[in-house]
């Protein structure tokens, strides 16, 4: 019988404490788990070069508890240890048995194996009042051995009549730890960082991981099916995906993975956190922040790199080149695949926009190089609903019509085509192209775009009275005279505290409408990107001011004659007040009080002539 202390190499660790060597104390199964991997997967290389005589079968690895007992065991028939190795790996905390194998056999599938911190074992002890190992080495010649530690430095090895190559790890739940003797607690464990370990996992006597999960698998075994069963695996409540970007990368990092593009509304609710990060088929995280671009922490999928430098729990990246390299490769594989289907099936892409176009118009906002290849393949829908545009194409099309003086095309769009319906109307039957800029992202969009593309200039549809939609026109004159003209303006002077509101008299078309309301377009911008964002400083600046509102009237619709002739002076203010309340309703500005005064208003103003019979005065 051998006795000893256990050697602390500080030199290769921060200060560990057993109970607080990792924030969430579950991990000790995962840790566990990976270290019985690591043994079969050293046998099956050990195997391959003929170093391990005889068949090594399946090896796959048992969790068991007992209740009575309160045990938790996880046994492998992997490598198993010597004495001298137990000795040499268990009591000397921090010597990473795993790293010291990759070292010695390095060219032989070193990344299957998982541990290289050489603390993982330890995190048992967080659990446990005492941790049983039983081993038994794959060289025949070797006696079993038992190691016995309570979590002081003290420990025993003794020899054992264990038989079977491999390890068993027992664990001796402690008293405020028995949560890990629930069944239900230990297969949610299992099932969160082992489902898709390469060896089988079994618990209960059921295999829990699906061993070759299809991003392990190359591009060419599957078809779409495989590739939507094995989403359906991973999201099984969710709709089938768009398309799918499979990551198989071995030079110069390595990087293998599959990236679901998931159907997205426009009123949707950002759910991120749906990509799961995997160091050789072990779940790690899914904050993945530093590997994926912002812009697509929308996708969802897998994403699997034993490059990836971890912190000694695995739960936070470190810095290192390859993180940076790996974010660049993701980018770059993304923008290739939208590319792609773009020119091979534009009328699919075409379809699948609404939810594409946040991704696209998200990363054009964020990444340059992204932008500089989005550039080719963002679309822009007509207000109508009759094409899509690329932005050359727009330019091409209303280069005619929509160039101002500055020689800047102006893109008009829309943000509620329901809402705007009249301006977009109007705007088309002066032949202007209207695009759809509705989402969530599009405020940002906009601005960031003016500053990025060249000689493009943004104006929404109801901004401007439609002549002033690509440059500022002077005055129109008007059929009113000008005492009618300044009786008009004093008849729509408006006070409502939450609006700065200007009255103006046009000539426009008599088929136009008899008051337009429109807002200044970088105001308006400013306050819809402040209600968005929320918070303070600018935003909240932006957010209390008033609203700034113009008053177009029309002065050459047929309406206003008969209002100028009308005798009662209280009813005529009634129907230009509901004329200014309708502008108003158009930009969602006639709220509260004042949307009640328009309603009674605008009963005051019908009255039966008739039996039976109910007009509307004018």
């Amino acid at each position: 019988m051998q006795k000893g202390s256990i050697r602390v190499e500080t030199e290769n660790i921060f200060p560990i404490i057993k109970k607080f060597l990792y924030s969430d104390h579950e991990i000790f199964l995962r840790e566990l788990i990976s270290n019985a991997v690591d043994a079969s997967q050293k046998l099956k290389t050990l195997s391959s070069l003929g170093e391990a005589k005889g068949e090594i079968g399946d090896l796959p690895i048992h969790v068991k508890l007992d209740k009575e007992a309160k045990t938790l065991t996880i046994s492998d028939q992997g490598i198993g240890m010597t004495a001298e190795e137990v000795d040499k790996y268990l009591n000397q905390v921090a010597l990473s048995g795993a790293e010291e194998f990759v070292n010695k056999y390095k060219g032989q599938n070193e990344n299957a194996i998982i541990g290289k911190f050489g603390l993982g074992f330890y995190s048992s002890f967080m659990v446990s009042s005492k941790v049983e190992v039983i081993t038994k080495s794959y060289k025949e010649d070797q006696p079993a051995v038992k190691w016995e530690c309570d979590g002081s430095p003290e420990y025993n090895l003794t020899e054992d009549p264990k038989t079977e190559r491999g390890t068993d790890v027992v664990l001796f739940i402690s008293d405020d730890s028995t949560e890990f003797l629930d069944d239900h607690r230990i297969r949610g464990i299992l099932e969160k960082y082992c489902r898709f370990l390469p060896i089988p996992v079994f618990f209960e006597e059921k295999q829990i991981n699906n061993t070759r999960p299809a991003w392990t698998r190359k591009p060419s075994e599957l078809s779409t099916e495989d590739y939507q069963a094995f989403y359906k695996e991973l999201y099984p409540f969710n709709e089938p995906p768009l398309f799918w970007i499979h990551l198989n990368v071995d030079y110069p990092f390595n990087l293998t993975g599959i990236l679901y593009f998931p159907k997205i509304k426009q009123t949707y609710e950002i759910q991120k956190d749906k990509i799961q990060l995997y160091s050789n088929q072990v779940f790690v995280t899914d904050e993945v922040k530093d590997i994926v671009p912002e812009f697509l922490m929308l996708l969802q999928g897998v994403i699997d790199s034993p490059d990836i430098p971890l912190n000694v729990s695995r739960s936070y990246l470190q810095g290192d080149p390859n993180v940076k390299k790996i974010n660049n490769h993701i980018t770059k594989k993304v923008a290739d695949k939208l590319e792609e289907i773009f020119n091979r099936e534009r009328k699919e892409y075409e379809e699948k926009w609404e939810s594409l176009g946040l991704f696209v118009k998200y990363g054009m906002m964020t990444d340059d190089k992204f932008l500089e290849k989005a550039n080719k393949f963002l679309i822009m829908e007509d207000g109508d609903s009759s094409r899509f545009y690329t932005l050359e194409e727009y330019k091409n099309t209303v280069e005619a019509l929509q160039k101002n003086k500055d020689g800047k095309i102006v893109i008009i769009y829309t943000s509620n085509p329901v809402q705007q319906d009249s301006y977009i109307r109007t705007a088309q039957g002066k032949g202007y192209k209207i695009v759809k800029l509705e989402t969530i992202v599009d405020a940002g969009f906009i601005n960031q775009m003016e500053m990025k593309w060249e000689n493009v200039h943004f104006t929404r549809v109801d901004s401007e009275v439609v002549d002033n939609l690509i440059d500022k026109q002077d005055s129109a004159e008007s059929v009113l005279s000008k005492d009618e003209v300044e009786k008009l303006k004093t008849l729509f002077a408006y006070d409502i505290p939450s609006l700065n509101v200007s009255v103006e008299v046009k000539g426009l078309s008599p088929d136009a409408m008899p008051v337009v309301a429109t807002r200044p377009e970088f105001m308006r911008r400013m306050k819809d990107m402040a209600a968005l964002n929320g918070g303070g400083g600018m935003a909240s600046f932006y957010a209390n001011m008033p609203d700034e509102v113009t008053l177009t009237v029309n002065g050459n619709h047929p309406v206003y004659p008969y209002i100028l002739k009308e005798t009662d002076p209280e009813k005529q203010q009634k129907i230009i007040s509901n004329l200014a309340d309708l502008a108003l309703l158009s930009q969602g500005l006639l709220k509260g009080a004042e949307l009640t005064n328009f309603i009674q208003r605008s009963v005051d103003l019908i009255e039966k002539k008739e039996p039976g019979r109910i007009i509307l005065e004018s």
